[in-house]
């Protein structure tokens, strides 16, 4: 009797927000396959999606550097943040995520409210980025806590924001329903001469039925009259980018990727910002010094994760994508995830033919969060157990017929 092993394993998951990042859910998915499986061969690729960790590893695939600021956070109170400038890239580039400055993970849980978070110390990580010399800044836009459009980032960069009463308007979303005008004439002159592209998911927009309040809001710690608050305020947001920058002001509000980072992408695009899917971005472009296609094509199996595997995840996420190149490269996939939630099922047509959670008793989320690490392994075990008894049943029968 001879069973079917894999033999050479993909691992490429995203970070599991708030717990876990790229890099670790990697190291732990690995260290489950080998228990079951010692002599395999697996091959990490940590993705970088613009979210928590996007800056150390392109750093590290492109030997540069990380720096280290000390910034405006989400609640108002400085932080301590870092942003990476690039090696081996030719053009000056800096990597900004924003998240190292206005996640979620910034924003205490009994103090969750967006229509408080600012995205003001964004702004000065981009500042810091051209105070270093860059000439290209991307802007990894993920794990987010805010929802204030990119006000807060652009009142850092010069500009002013106005209520219909002609004094400036306090930091965060709320405050966007009384939005009148933006000022431009007082952003730093340096922009003119740098790139700015934002590394984000393109299904994500500012306003509408599917807009950013409504999808993600509720997820930031919004109730549903803060929900309401904050979509008057981005269709107010948008009607004033457009009339500052002369953006198209359908653009601002449905456009691909503005919603991206609770608005973040709107804002930063109505000052020239390109809006970029962040793997077209981050992988295609070679920066992440990976070839991910080709090290699909190389695999017997690929393992995908992320913190929650549900409607959303077809969507632009993490999962979705490495499936859908499997998908075109014949290879299997298998996703684990934090957390199982609403219409999960949607993923098999997107190319991922089975997920397992990790949780395998209940427990609160703050344990779920603070022993990440273990539970992902000892699941990935366990779902390999499995896949093995699978392939032993398979060959057993095999060996009958």
């Amino acid at each position: 009797m001879v069973m079917s092993i894999p033999q050479r394993i993909l691992v490429a998951p995203s970070g599991f927000k708030e717990s876990l990042d790229a890099v670790e859910v990697a190291a732990a998915i690995a260290s489950g396959i080998r228990r079951v499986i010692p002599g395999v061969h697996v091959t990490s690729v940590p993705m970088a999606d613009g979210g928590e960790g996007t800056a150390v590893a392109l750093a590290a695939a492109t030997g540069g550097r990380i720096l280290r600021r000390r910034v405006t956070g989400p609640m108002g109170a400085p932080v301590d943040s870092h942003f990476a400038m690039l090696g081996r890239v030719g053009t000056p580039t800096a990597v900004v995520e924003m998240a190292a400055a206005a996640g979620l993970r910034l924003v205490p849980k009994d103090s969750r409210d967006p229509g408080r978070t600012t995205t003001r110390g964004v702004g000065e990580l981009i500042l810091a980025a051209l105070d270093e010399g860059a000439e290209r800044i991307i802007v990894g836009c993920g794990d987010s806590g805010t929802s204030d459009g990119g006000a807060g980032a652009l009142r850092a960069l010069g500009a002013h924001v106005f209520g219909s009463g002609g004094s400036e308007l306090e930091e965060g979303g709320a405050a966007l329903a009384e939005v009148a005008a933006v000022d431009f004439s007082g952003l730093d002159s340096r922009l003119v001469g740098c790139t700015i592209d934002l590394a984000l998911n393109p299904f994500n927009i500012l306003c509408g039925p599917q807009g950013v309040a409504r999808v993600f809001g509720p997820q930031k710690g919004a109730t549903e009259k803060q929900v309401e608050i904050l979509s008057l305020g981005f269709d107010r947001w948008a009607g004033v980018l457009a009339a500052a920058s002369g953006r198209p002001e359908g653009y601002l509000r449905t456009g691909p990727g503005t919603g991206a980072s609770g608005g973040l992408g709107a804002g930063l695009a109505a000052i020239g910002a390109n809006l970029v899917p962040r793997f077209e971005l981050l992988l295609d472009s070679g920066l992440a010094g990976v070839d991910l296609d080709a090290c699909i094509a190389e695999a017997d199996l690929v393992v995908t994760a992320e913190g929650a595997i549900d409607f959303q995840t077809p969507r632009g996420k993490v999962p979705a994508e490495i499936a859908k190149r499997a998908q075109a490269a014949g290879v299997p996939v298998l996703a684990l995830a934090g957390s199982i939630g609403k219409d999960a099922q949607d993923v098999h047509s997107a190319g991922i033919d089975a997920i397992a959670g990790i949780i395998p008793i209940p427990m609160n989320l703050d344990r779920a969060v603070a022993e990440g690490a273990t539970l992902l392994t000892e699941a990935t075990e366990r779902t390999f157990r499995v896949l093995l008894l699978g392939s032993a049943i398979s060959a057993r029968l095999g060996s009958a017929a």
